[in-house]
C-alpha cells in the first residue's frame, strides 16, 4: 500500500480553514523531516512548509507565512498542515514528502473559491 496518504482537502470559501493530514507507513517516521508542497497546474511545485524530525524546527514558504502551521505526531506517524485565512491562490494539490527518501504522497486537492 501507499507509504504516504494525504487527506483533509476540499472546497472552502476565502478566509476559511482546512487541516490536512498525511499518514505515513513503511519507514521509521520519527527519523525524517517532512515537507508539504503545493502543485498548481502549469506552475512549478511550491514548498509550503517543512518540519524537522523531532518537530522542534519549522519553515514556511513566503506565500503562507503567518497563515499555516505544520505539526507532526511521531507516535501516530502523521504530519499535519493547518491552513487558516485561505485565499484563492492557496488552491492546488497539496502533497507530503519525506526529506531524504524521495517518497511522495499522491496529494489532496484544496480549492478556495466562493
Amino acid at each position: 500500500q501507499l507509504p504516504l496518504v494525504e487527506s483533509g482537502g476540499g472546497l472552502v470559501q476565502p478566509g476559511g480553514s482546512l487541516r490536512l493530514s498525511c499518514a505515513a507507513s513503511g519507514f521509521v517516521f520519527s527519523s525524517y523531516a517532512m515537507r508539504w508542497f503545493r502543485q498548481v497546474p502549469g506552475k512549478e511545485r511550491e514548498l509550503v512548509a517543512r518540519i524537522s524530525a523531532d518537530g522542534t524546527a519549522t519553515y514556511y514558504g513566503d506565500a503562507v507565512e503567518g497563515r499555516c502551521t505544520i505539526s507532526r505526531d511521531n507516535a501516530k506517524n502523521a504530519v499535519y498542515l493547518q491552513m487558516d485565512s485561505l485565499r484563492a491562490d492557496d488552491s492546488g494539490v497539496h502533497i507530503c514528502h519525506v526529506v531524504g527518501l524521495g517518497r511522495w504522497g499522491q496529494g489532496t486537492q484544496v480549492t478556495v473559491s466562493s
